[in-house]
């Protein structure tokens, strides 16, 4: 695997599911899942937010969330971005939308409905918001400032997928360009050490924000908004002393791991993994 496009969410349901069948007879539709969110302000005060995603599910899974999935219904995704790009038809303007392409799909509700949530309780009742990618980065970082100040950084960065095309057997290949937006201290540190070419791993979290045009279009980007960024393919000192220090050291493979003059070490308990858990009483 030389390039990582993951993205995990737990979000709601939005609305009914409508299958669709391709010319080919396979199932295929798209969820609206909105994801609720906290994030803390520029004064720092905790504010409530929500996203929304379009999640493409194929085949069977498209199937089983037809039957399944109602509106409303709290659901686990693991999948990837996607982004399609067309050629609007009466303007010829490029038109683009980033969506998740399903690749699982766990659903959520308990059979006897959803719990009400704990009071005081918001950290075990969070949701989730999951991107991460490693790719090469496609253009220098471009720094802003803020009206107020504040230092935000963009930079692409590009990941590659290949698959077995089931009909013809040739394989295919797929980039996608994801903008990565790095805010803060991070944003000030990766401006100096991060150039194009570079490959670089990025986590966060998937946010798509939309604007108006001068001439009245509406335009949507999606984008992920890191908490982390590593630069890969880079020399750690304190690694290449242990593996210095392995290679030097020499020892007997047969004489035991622990010295014989060691303090003893306590027992560990016995652990019993018998499952409590009832098939009756899963929910699903």
């Amino acid at each position: 695997m030389f390039s990582l496009n993951r993205v995990h969410i737990i979000g709601y349901q939005t609305q009914p599911v409508e299958v669709r069948q391709t010319p080919g007879g396979t199932s295929v539709t798209d969820l609206n899942v909105v994801v609720p969110y906290t994030f803390k302000s520029e004064a720092g005060e905790m504010l409530k937010g929500k996203g929304f995603h379009t999640v493409t599910l194929w085949g069977a899974m498209a199937d089983i969330a037809g039957q399944y999935v109602k509106a409303g219904s709290q659901l686990f995704i693991a999948g990837r971005l996607q982004t399609d790009s067309w050629e609007d038809e009466k303007s010829a303007e490029k038109r683009s939308k980033t969506k998740i392409v399903g690749q699982d799909l766990i659903m959520l509700d308990p059979k006897d409905g959803q719990l009400k949530a704990p009071e005081g309780a918001p950290n075990v009742c969070n949701v989730v918001n999951k991107a991460e990618v490693v790719g090469n980065v496609t253009r220098d970082p471009e720094m802003r400032t803020t009206t107020n100040g504040q230092q935000v950084l963009t930079i692409g960065v590009a990941t590659n997928e290949s698959w077995k095309d089931k009909s013809s057997g040739e394989t295919k290949d797929r980039t996608e360009f994801h903008n990565v937006v790095i805010w803060g201290e991070l944003a000030e540190e990766v401006s100096r050490c991060v150039k194009k070419g570079n490959r670089v791993y990025a986590s966060g979290r998937v946010q798509t924000r939309s604007w108006e045009t001068q001439t009245g279009s509406k335009r949507t980007t999606t984008e992920i908004i890191a908490d982390s960024v590593c630069l890969l393919g880079i020399a750690n000192s304190e690694a290449n002393d242990a593996v210095e220090r392995s290679r030097n050291s020499s020892y007997d493979q047969s004489a035991p791991s622990a010295s014989l003059d060691a303090e003893p070490v306590a027992a560990i308990p016995e652990i019993s993994y018998t499952s409590e858990v009832k098939a009756e009483d899963l929910p699903f």
